[in-house]
């Protein structure tokens, strides 16, 4: 019998790390592992292929703190506008296919890996899937190791990166754009050796435990994916210090590195975003430089409709949960991830320009409408970042109680349902899940810097979503939630709304 999708992600679950091992990493200080790249060429070897065969997917690697999955899927969405487009010197074949592997993924798990836009089929990931399980099953076997045994598959991360390679080398894929992990110079896609162009988003303090505890020493594992022969580009915005080593790396590895700043026309409006946020420009505007380099290096640039084209994948990109709002009646959700005390700030940032022209007043709640914050950070300092999106609102707009009502939830799911498989995480402390712990530190921090707001906890994702609901229903006014804090989170939050919204489109049209 055919392995099915749900067999796949059944399968992929058993490769999580749990709570323990990572807890027992993360206080050991270690850094990344100088190991990760070699062990990874070997798994990449017992599914078939050698780093070399890789380089036909004439890939884009991204790396970077802040934007870098937007960045990629800029990219994406401009080279796709090129697909059945055939080369300027008439010697090439049409493009036809345009692969994105991201991380991490919000509703479903054959997110992460696209092609042309479009998540794999259901049928696709179970085939990719288990052709590249199979093929690691049977190495172990040839090994006289048991394929049935931890040691016969890499971890979560790294096997979705070989069925990412597996699949876009089998597709036939003409170029892949690949976002890193975490890190760079040990992230488990740099197996890649000679990438057509690379490109580094803006730099910032996040994953200490492995990357360091300062700019230069993230900056320097984000400049580990730059390659020779292929350029690099980055913001111009980067801090000094990040400047430095990554001018100091490219030296030493011969490629060239572009600084960019925004466009003009993106700058003025005159280019329009399908991602909202002022601080997408930067990305954006990196973004099209890098896929100007790719349709240059192929002779994709000839066209009467080249700018049309680059205007239009800017325009028409989609990557729900970064900045997106949604309408229902009159609840307005502005769904933005924020896991980084930088990209909590752009996210509150963000927010507070929606909010500005509906501002009455500093400090009267009476005539406002109804601000709701949903937000969950299970693992990392969730306490930090809940301040800094507090003192970024309180700053941006004047208001020392930028909510009327603060929820903390966990990021499960469904009440009764729990986790769907795809969003199953194994890897943070089921106890302190359990007992709502950081929701409730969480909440008396919250109250201890805004007695005003209204605090509450609840368990899961599902509860939260009914609480503001429940709020617009009997509301006569405008009411605007913002859901932030894990990715996980913001994609449990999707789930539930369009689990919602599928099963009150299934009754009404029973009823008719």
């Amino acid at each position: 019998m055919a392995h099915t999708y749900s067999d796949a992600v059944a399968s992929l679950n058993t490769l999580q790390t749990n709570f323990a091992v990572v807890d027992a990493i993360r206080k050991s200080g270690r850094k990344m592992n100088e190991q990760a790249i070699p062990e990874m060429v070997e798994w990449c070897r017992k599914i078939g292929y050698q780093p070399s065969d890789l380089n036909k997917l004439k890939a884009i690697h991204i790396a970077g703190t802040k934007g870098k999955g937007s960045t990629s899927a800029f990219v994406s969405s401009i080279l796709t506008q090129f697909v059945d487009t055939t080369p300027g010197d008439q010697n090439g074949k049409p493009l036809s296919k345009i692969g994105l592997y991201t991380s991490p993924h919000l509703r479903f798990v054959r997110e992460r890996i696209q092609i042309n836009g479009q998540p794999l089929t259901e049928e696709q990931f179970a085939k990719y899937f288990f052709e590249t399980w199979d093929r690691l099953e049977r190495a172990a076997k040839e090994q006289g190791q048991d394929p049935k045994s931890p040691q016969a598959k890499p971890v979560y991360f790294r096997f979705l990166t070989l069925v990412a390679f597996h699949t876009y080398m089998s597709e036939g894929v003409n170029t892949a754009v690949i976002e890193c992990g975490i890190g760079g110079a040990y992230d488990s896609t740099n197996i890649l050796q000679q990438p057509a162009v690379t490109g580094i988003t803006s730099l910032g303090i996040d994953h200490v435990g492995v990357l360091g505890n300062t700019l230069p020493e993230i900056a320097w594992h984000k400049a580990g994916i730059m390659k020779p022969g292929s350029k690099c580009y980055t913001t111009s915005s980067q801090l000094p210090e990040a400047k430095e080593i990554l001018g100091k790396v490219s030296s030493e590895v011969k490629s060239e590195l572009i600084y960019i700043d925004v466009d003009p026309r993106i700058e003025s409006g005159e280019i329009k975003l399908g991602l909202e946020a002022d601080f997408q420009k930067v990305n954006a505007s990196l973004a099209l430089a890098i896929a100007r380099d790719w349709l240059t290096q192929h002779g994709y640039h000839k066209g009467p409709d080249y700018e049309a084209k680059l205007a239009k994948g800017l325009r028409e990109v989609k990557w729900p949960g970064r900045c997106e709002t949604r309408r229902d009646q009159n609840l307005t959700w502005y769904i933005d991830g924020g896991h980084t005390l930088e990209s909590i700030k752009l996210a509150g940032q963000w927010y507070a320009s929606t909010q500005q022209k509906l501002q009455t007043g500093p400090d009267t709640t009476s005539s406002r409408p109804r601000r709701y914050l949903i937000f969950n950070q299970q693992t990392r300092d969730a306490r930090a970042l809940s301040r800094a999106l507090y003192d970024t609102l309180s700053t941006t707009l004047h208001d020392s109680h930028p909510f009327t009502h603060v929820i903390f939830c966990t990021n499960t799911t469904f009440k009764e349902a729990g986790f769907k498989p795809d969003l199953l995480s194994v890897n943070t402390n089921a106890s302190d899940v359990e007992a709502l712990k950081v929701q409730n530190e969480l909440a008396e921090a919250w109250k201890s810097i805004d007695q005003q707001a209204e605090v509450s906890v609840v368990r899961t994702i599902e509860e939260a979503v009914e609480v503001v609901k429940s709020a617009s229903n009997t509301s006569t006014g405008e009411v605007a939630a913002l859901v932030t804090g894990s990715l996980h989170l913001v994609g449990g939050f999707l789930e539930v709304v369009e689990t919602q919204e599928a099963r009150k489109n299934s009754l009404q049209s029973q009823d008719q």
